[in-house]
């Protein structure tokens, strides 16, 4: 029911994935991250416990082949289930389900997954593939929407379109950016409009939060309306 990316960016070392579905509020359970740990999505007859058990492992340094084998081998729906992990050293690994409903299917490169099912055809998963690395010059969150709407000109989820999700993990448990879209007619539109209007205020101010080596964040008023302020100043005009 769904094609989602899952990715490790090699130049900062962030985590990411994007997903997109005939289903509502996909970004609930499907995708996972941590920062310095890994990511993960899991679909088709979703499993959200894949995602939290996922995580764990990965904590524990136990590689993304090994993540996925354990999680599958203990569990009796592993032929419904599609799942792909990325862990901290980048690399990756995919499982889909003999039972999952075609087209289903996955492709791994270095440092990147995509996987999907009731899909239009092989060529979403693919092109979604294709455009990520043809865009590896681009900030990750914009490769991840531009990945996604090439998986939608090649047909997306052959039912037709609902909701859509991106999350990126820097250096922190929490996601960075968030960005949900749980049910609307154009997703990716609307996943692309989010993008653009984060940048206002939310991903400057993101650089205030609290992290582990600043406890407190940035609390002073006047220094979050100086980082929105050097922000736009150093944006390139439209």
């Amino acid at each position: 029911m769904t094609w989602s990316i899952v990715a490790k960016d090699p130049q900062t070392g962030h985590f990411g994935v994007a997903v997109a579905t005939r289903f509502f509020a996909v970004g609930a359970l499907c995708p996972h991250g941590s920062g310095g740990v890994g990511a993960l999505a899991t679909q088709a007859l979703i499993n959200p416990l894949y995602g939290y058990k996922g995580l764990r492992m990965l904590a524990d340094g136990i590689p993304a082949e090994q993540v996925v084998a354990a999680l599958t081998a203990q569990d009796d729906g592993r032929d419904q289930r599609q799942l792909h992990v990325i862990d901290s050293r980048g690399r990756n690994f995919a499982w889909t389900g003999q039972a999952c409903v075609d087209w289903c299917g996955h492709k791994v490169a270095e440092g990147v997954s995509v996987a999907g099912n009731m899909l239009a055809g092989p060529a979403v998963v693919a092109d979604t593939l294709a455009a990520y690395q043809a865009n590896m010059h681009k900030p990750l969150a914009e490769r991840f929407i531009l990945a996604l709407e090439a998986g939608e000109a090649a047909g997306g989820d052959k039912r037709g379109k609902q909701s859509a999700n991106l999350k990126i993990w820097t250096t922190e448990e929490y996601p960075i950016l968030d960005l949900r879209v749980d049910d609307h007619a154009d997703p990716l539109a609307e996943l692309r409009r989010l993008w653009s209007v984060a940048h206002e205020r939310y991903i400057p101010f993101s650089a205030a939060f609290a992290t582990r080596d600043n406890p407190a964040g940035i609390t002073s008023r006047p220094a979050i309306d100086k980082l929105i302020e050097d922000f736009h100043a150093g944006r390139s005009p439209a």
